[in-house]
């Protein structure tokens, strides 16, 4: 246990010692650099040439923080010494750090010129064309070379960095998408969570009263009494769930449904269930030629407007027509009213917008109409609270299945909605 600790205790200190090494290397490593070539040119005795050179070589010490001055603190290196490292190094690192044109451009020739002319420049014979052109050819070598290593590292830099971006950003992306995959679900829970549920408590409410209008049983009319007032309880609370739901957002095209959901089949169960009078006309046989989710988006619309009737229309008479729509009746279904919700549903949820067409129409479809007449004056109004949602849920879904949705009142005083979905081979 002992051995183990001591070598966990080593393996640190390498990894320790091993990052400032790497820290220190790009520092350090040039210096030396400069001061071997330096050296090996001028030698060891102490004189204006190893002066200048081995000052040139310190500076390489800043050469990251100010590579300008740093290079043209090398050049009387260059010019006087006769060295080459450091002055390479500082017009290197200037590259990477400055790339400005012009000042690479001034630079290089500074260095060009330094390398080209003698020290001392009296020693310098114009009329040696031959040698003149070889040290100009050289020098011109020795300070394009590092100009284009630097701006080649720069470059790759560069393109690191981006890289790195970009798969920063893809990330988010992936994130996004996630969160915006979780919003979508949990609005579309939302919105069968109001369809479903105020459906069946709306209908026990009115069973409830059903009851306790007509048992003269104390007792059951106490338990009727009870249902209602936790019916209306439940539906409250639904309504505040479901504005929590659907504050998020992220509302998109409805994907499929995660358990088996309802369609055209079940509409005469759905009516049959729902205590109302109602006549059903169904023109369309459930999955002919359309898709599930049209018709999941049909049941919702007809189960929406049973709801709104009980709530707001009791005892009214209910005309129920599912119905195919071609390119002519839809003009005339443009020109000639809307479809939305029923009974008061749409007066809490914004009477005035209704009546107005949205979106364009299909060519062939499925037309979904429910009309009801005045409410019967006898009949018991159930107190049932209204989620200020189901018309703006209904318009939802159908301006995402391409189709369109829209409600007003009638002139015998009573409702009528109108949706139509595009209900083609699929």
């Amino acid at each position: 246990m002992v051995d183990r600790g001591e070598a966990k205790g080593r393996a640190l200190a390498r990894g320790v010692l091993g990052r400032r090494l790497r820290a220190l290397a790009p520092v350090v490593i040039p210096v030396l650099l400069a001061i071997a070539d330096a050296m090996l040119v001028n030698g060891l005795e102490l004189d204006l040439e190893v002066g200048v050179s081995m000052l040139a070589a310190a500076a390489l010490m800043l050469r990251r923080r100010f590579p300008l001055l740093v290079f043209l603190f090398t050049l009387p290196g260059l010019y006087i010494g006769y060295i080459w490292f450091a002055p390479m190094i500082g017009l290197y690192t200037l590259a990477v750090r400055r790339p400005g044109r012009a000042q690479l451009g001034l630079c290089a020739v500074l260095l060009i010129t330094a390398h080209f002319f003698p020290y001392p420049l009296s020693d310098f014979v114009l009329t040696d064309y031959r040698e003149n052109t070889q040290v100009l050819i050289d020098a011109s070598v020795t300070s394009a070379a590092p100009i284009a290593l630097g701006l080649l590292v720069r470059t790759r830099q560069e393109l690191a960095s981006r890289i790195e971006d970009l798969t920063r950003s893809r990330r988010r992306e992936h994130r996004l998408l996630a969160d915006r995959v979780k919003t979508t679900e949990r609005a579309r829970l939302a919105r069968e969570m109001h369809d479903v549920v105020a459906h069946q408590v709306s209908l026990i409410s009115l069973q409830a009263g059903a009851v306790q209008v007509s048992t003269e049983d104390a007792a059951a009319r106490a338990g009727a009494t009870s249902i209602r007032e936790l019916s209306v309880r439940t539906l409250e609370e639904l309504r505040h769930m479901v504005g929590v739901l659907r504050a998020d957002g992220g509302e998109a095209a409805e994907a499929d449904g995660l358990a088996p959901q309802p369609d055209l089949e079940e509409l005469p169960r759905l009516i049959e269930m729902s205590a109302l009078d109602v006549t059903y006309e169904g023109g369309v046989v459930a999955g002919a030629s359309g898709t599930k989710t049209v018709e999941r988006a049909a049941f919702r619309t007809v189960q929406e407007a049973l709801t709104n009737i009980r709530k707001h229309a009791p005892g009214a008479r209910v005309r129920v027509r599912v119905d195919p729509v071609d390119p002519g009746d839809a003009v005339d279904s443009v020109r000639g009213g809307g479809s939305g919700r029923t009974g008061s549903s749409a007066r809490g949820e914004g009477a005035g917008g209704a009546g107005r067409a949205e979106g364009c129409r299909a060519a062939h479809g499925l037309r979904v109409e429910i009309r009801n007449g005045p409410p019967d004056a006898t009949a018991t109004v159930p107190a049932l609270p209204g989620g200020g949602h189901g018309l703006v849920g209904l318009r939802e879904r159908a301006q995402s299945l391409g189709g369109t949705l829209e409600a007003r009142h009638t002139s015998d005083g009573g409702f009528v909605v109108r949706a139509e979905f595009p209900y083609g081979a699929g």
